[in-house]
């Protein structure tokens, strides 16, 4: 266990950023070796790939109700120095990990090709999409006991254990992606099958490395079967702080998922443009969401111990720690963002439209630094509730605007990109505004020193 209500809060940031920046860097390494070789096989592996991707995003929602609420409670229990207390809740996470594991196996199977075939331009995307989610879904379903392992050290200011597992994993995949996918060596070439088999089995053996820490190395806190037996009255204060950000990460996969539906008649290419683009920018949010989560946790144990002061200054770097990084990839976006999409297709459509995405796109990326910025403040807090807020409002301006555009005479992509630029950057000031409100209803006026300081 590590106390983050001692010295400078920016040092903090960046020594708990850096390790989770560094496994996101792998991370992208991994999306973009990927990506590089789905790429190859077509614009309907592509498309497909995409396009059943987008259901990452319900697993994160169901994923942030166990890693948000895990790193809120136990950060502020660890904060109040209630070992037992930060026990429970990590021993009852993983109870609530195992059931939304069977139920995503089960919901995945039974409706995956339904779903693909609302969002994708052609018989040739959905076959190639239904294929890469069959063989995908073991992966998410192993997110949710690795999301409860790594939010509950994480909580405790220990990020490299998990770090180290991720790069390991990522590296596993890198090493599969080729031999599974394209057939090098001695691996028989699967297509976007070997792309999903890929990931579920480097997963797999990430949640048997942290079970081990776990086992052999964790002592704050550990597996204990005692503790395993439903505990409804911890179900409903978990469910409290994760639901809103659950819904927060389901309201983006209402997005993705819409961006796919007004841009279907626009083809096949159109849509790999967007899953490249998608990709690329996923990936380049990494940094900016590693501070994010070191936001999250260290504002958790200052508000447990009540050294209120700590918070808002950890608000106040995290802010600016995102807006630096979202300013020098905002320059590089503009500057050679087609570069980036043709070194995974030749296409000359494909090019255009992911590189004039990304190009539009990057203008709301600091806006975007400090929603994530302001999430994290808001997990760190305890009350995710004005996160979904800011994102309904997103949607709320985004979906409206775009339909109607989509069924006026003229209707371009890039229009699509205006609208969304437009929705995010409401969605910052909506979050920036709800957290001063939260700190002042928590926190007291700006004035007010924490008790600790007093």
């Amino acid at each position: 266990m590590r106390d983050l209500t001692q010295g400078s809060v920016t040092r903090i940031i960046i020594s708990m950023a850096t390790p989770v920046a560094a496994g996101m860097i792998f991370q992208t390494l991994y999306l973009l070796v990927d990506l590089y070789f789905v790429a190859a096989l077509g614009d309907d592996s592509v498309a497909g790939v995409g396009a059943g991707g987008t259901l990452l995003f319900v697993i994160m929602a169901l994923t942030q109700i166990l890693g948000v609420s895990a790193v809120a409670l136990i950060s502020q229990a660890v904060g109040r120095k209630n070992q037992e207390e930060a026990n429970l809740v990590f021993n009852q996470s993983l109870v609530v990990a195992a059931a939304f594991a069977v139920c995503v196996l089960v919901a995945g199977y039974t409706l995956a090709q339904d779903y693909l075939r609302t969002i994708t331009s052609d018989e040739g995307s959905m076959r190639e999409g239904v294929i890469f989610l069959y063989w995908f879904l073991p992966s998410m379903a192993l997110q949710f006991p690795l999301m409860a392992m790594a939010s509950s050290l994480r909580a405790t200011g220990l990020v490299k254990p998990g770090m180290i597992v991720q790069v390991l994993t990522v590296i596993l995949n890198m090493i599969l992606a080729p031999i599974l996918i394209a057939g090098w060596g001695p691996g028989p070439a699967l297509g976007v099958m070997g792309a999903g088999l890929a990931s579920s089995i480097s997963v797999f053996i990430g949640v048997l490395m942290l079970t081990y820490y776990f086992i052999k190395l964790e002592k704050y806190v550990s597996f204990r079967s005692i503790l395993w037996r439903p505990r409804f009255d911890i179900w409903k204060r978990m469910f409290a702080i994760g639901l809103p950000a659950g819904a927060e990460m389901l309201l983006l996969f209402v997005y993705f998922s819409a961006v796919y539906w007004l841009i279907q008649d626009f083809g096949a290419e159109a849509q790999a443009g967007f899953s490249i683009g998608g990709r690329i920018m996923q990936s380049i949010f990494m940094p900016t969401m590693a501070i994010a989560f070191a936001l999250g946790p260290i504002a958790g144990q200052n508000f447990g111990a009540r050294r209120y002061d700590r918070v808002r200054e950890t608000s106040k770097q995290g802010i600016l720690l995102s807006s630096i990084v979202m300013a020098v990839v905002t320059i590089l976006m503009q500057w050679k963002s087609d570069l980036l999409i043709g070194f995974f297709t030749s296409e000359a459509e494909v090019i255009e439209v992911g590189s004039v995405f990304l190009q539009l796109i990057s203008l709301n990326f600091i806006a975007q630094g400090i929603v994530f910025s302001c999430s994290g403040m808001f997990q760190g807090l305890g009350n995710t509730r004005p996160a979904m807020m800011s994102s309904v409002v997103r949607i709320l301006v985004f979906l409206p605007l775009a339909v109607y555009l989509k069924y006026q005479p003229g209707f371009t992509i890039n229009q699509v990109w205006y609208v969304s630029i437009l929705s995010v950057t409401v969605q910052a000031v909506v979050s920036y505004l709800l957290m001063r409100r939260e700190f002042r209803l928590r926190l007291g006026n700006d004035d007010t020193p924490s008790p600790v300081a007093t």
